[in-house]
């Protein structure tokens, strides 16, 4: 029952697509994340994909779709099964919610990240 900083949590990285668990909600982890460049296209096809955008700009690329740019205080929610690959120009800072032990790299090639706890 204690205030989670987020641009204190978010000081403590400085890698990109490496997501850092900053709490626990219903089954769910709550990460804080850096981006730049663009993640391999993938989908992940038992849960919905949860992206608030904290600082900067994110374009959602889909395979079969137009892809969608939004900010800060904007979120976007990819559903299950959609094929997908976030990317940004420049670094951004995102808040994601994913169920505990969901790989953030859903079908690609690319590894999972160990998604540590801060």
């Amino acid at each position: 029952m204690q205030k989670i900083n987020l641009a204190e949590k978010l000081s403590m990285f400085s890698s990109h697509w490496d997501p850092h668990v900053v709490a626990n909600y219903n089954g769910n982890d709550v990460m804080v994340v850096k981006f730049q460049g663009e993640y391999p296209l993938h989908k992940h096809d038992d849960t919905d994909d949860f992206f608030l955008v904290l600082e900067g700009e994110v374009t959602m690329d889909y395979d079969n779709a137009p892809s969608v740019t939004f900010g800060a205080g904007e979120l976007l929610i990819v559903p299950k099964g959609q094929v997908h690959r976030p990317r940004a120009e420049k670094e951004v800072k995102v808040l994601l919610i994913e169920p505990t032990g969901e790989p953030n790299s859903g079908d690609s090639n690319r590894a999972p990240s160990p998604k540590p706890h801060i």
